[in-house]
C-alpha cells in the first residue's frame, strides 16, 4: 500500500511516499529554519505562508523521486494535530484536495504518533507494545504504546516542552535557532558542574515534568552576569543545562517502563537527537535490561515519512476521515 503523506505542523513542509508503513520511497522536506532564525524562533504567519508556497511543488517532487504516479497512490495521510494552527491547516487543506481529486482515502495522523512511528522505518522488527519517550519542540510525553493505534500518556510536561527550553537556552547563549544542535556542540568536551540548575518534581504525578523553572534559571543567570559585567562560561552552562533536561527525562522514562513492565523503550522527536540524552538512555536501559530504539538523526525531526508510516497503521485500524476533518492546535494522542 502506497501512501502520500503530508506534514506541516511547524516550520518544515514535508511530503513523502511510504509503502506498507515501513519502506520510504521518498521523503522531501523544505525547511524554513534559516528564515525563522532571524527572529530567534518560529513566526507562525510566516510559516503558514511558506507552507503555501512550497507544498504543491514538494508533492510533485515526492512522487517523482518515488517513481510513483498519482494513480498508484492508495491513500493520503496528513498530520492534522497538534501544531501551529495556520501551518497545520495548510497541509490538511492540500491533503484533502489531493484525496478528493484522486478519490483516495484520507487518513488523519496525530503528529506525535508520527514521531513514534519514525522508528518503524528505521527498525523493521519493532512492534508494540513498548514505552515511548516523545520529546520535541512542542511536546514532551511518556507514552505507553500498547498497539499501533492504542496509546496512553503516562507523563507529560506541565508547561514548556523540552525542545522549546533548548531553543530559549540557546538564544540566551547567543546561539542560532533551532538551538538543539548548537547547544549540543557547545557542550561537547565540557564536564559541566559549574551551574546549579533546578530539577522539577510534580507532587502526586511523579512521571510529569516541568521545564519552565529551568528555562527561567538560565535566563536569570545570563541577565545577572550581564548586569554585573561578568562573563558566562558558555560550554559549562550548556553542559549543565543539558544534564538538567536529561535528569528530568531519562529517570521518568525508566520508571514508566518499570511500572508497566515494558522491556522496550523507544525515543522520538527532535530532542532525541541530543548526544547526551541518547547516551544517558543507552546507559539507563543497559542497567535495567531494557531494549532501546533510537531513531537515526534524520528521522528525529519533522518529516513526511513518519506520517506515512503511522498512516498505514491508522488505515488498517479503520481510522479514516471525510472532507469535514479539521485541524487542531492541541489534541490528545489518544483521540
Amino acid at each position: 500500500m502506497k501512501i502520500l503523506a503530508f506534514e506541516s505542523t511547524c516550520d518544515e513542509t514535508a511530503v513523502a511516499v511510504v509503502e506498507d508503513g515501513r519502506t520510504v520511497l521518498s521523503d522531501c522536506i523544505a525547511s524554513q529554519a534559516d528564515m525563522h532564525a532571524i527572529y530567534g524562533g518560529v513566526v507562525p504567519e510566516l510559516a503558514s505562508r511558506k507552507h503555501v508556497e512550497a507544498i504543491a511543488a514538494l508533492a510533485d517532487q515526492a512522487l517523482e523521486k518515488a517513481g510513483v504516479s498519482r494513480s498508484e497512490i492508495d491513500a493520503v495521510a496528513v498530520a492534522y494535530a497538534p501544531g501551529l494552527i495556520g501551518a497545520v491547516l495548510v497541509g490538511l487543506s492540500f491533503a484533502k484536495s489531493v484525496a478528493f481529486a484522486l478519490g483516495k482515502p484520507l487518513i488523519p495522523v496525530h503528529h506525535i504518533r508520527g514521531h513514534i512511528a519514525a522508528n518503524y522505518l528505521a527498525f523493521p522488527d519493532l512492534k508494540p507494545p513498548f514505552m515511548a519517550l516523545a520529546i520535541s519542540g512542542g511536546n514532551t510525553l511518556i507514552v505507553d504504546v500498547k498497539d499501533y493505534t492504542d496509546m496512553e500518556i503516562l507523563g507529560a510536561t506541565r508547561d514548556d516542552a523540552a525542545g522549546e527550553c533548548f531553543d530559549k537556552a540557546a538564544r540566551v547563549l547567543g546561539l542560532p535557532y533551532p538551538g538543539g544542535k548548537p547547544l549540543d556542540e557547545l557542550a561537547k568536551g565540557c564536564a559541566g558542574g559549574v551551574y546549579d540548575l533546578p530539577r522539577a518534581k510534580v507532587d502526586g504525578a511523579e512521571l510529569d515534568m516541568s521545564f519552565s523553572g529551568l528555562k527561567t534559571a538560565v535566563v536569570n543567570l545570563a541577565h545577572n552576569a550581564e548586569q554585573k559585567g561578568e562573563e558566562l562560561n558558555g560550554p559549562a552552562l550548556a553542559a549543565d543545562f543539558i544534564r538538567a533536561v536529561s535528569d528530568e527525562l531519562v529517570p521518568r522514562a525508566m520508571e514508566a517502563c518499570r511500572r508497566r513492565g515494558r522491556k522496550v523503550l523507544v525515543a522520538a522527536g527532535g530532542v532525541a537527537a541530543n548526544s547526551v540524552i541518547r547516551r544517558d538512555l543507552e546507559n539507563a536501559c543497559a542497567k535495567d535490561g531494557v531494549e532501546l530504539f533510537l531513531p537515526p538523526l534524520k528521522l528525529c525531526g519533522d518529516n513526511g515519512a513518519m506520517i506515512g508510516a503511522q498512516g498505514y497503521y491508522e488505515y488498517l485500524a479503520g481510522n479514516t476521515a471525510d472532507m469535514s476533518l479539521n485541524a487542531y492546535a492541541t489534541r490528545e494522542i489518544g483521540d
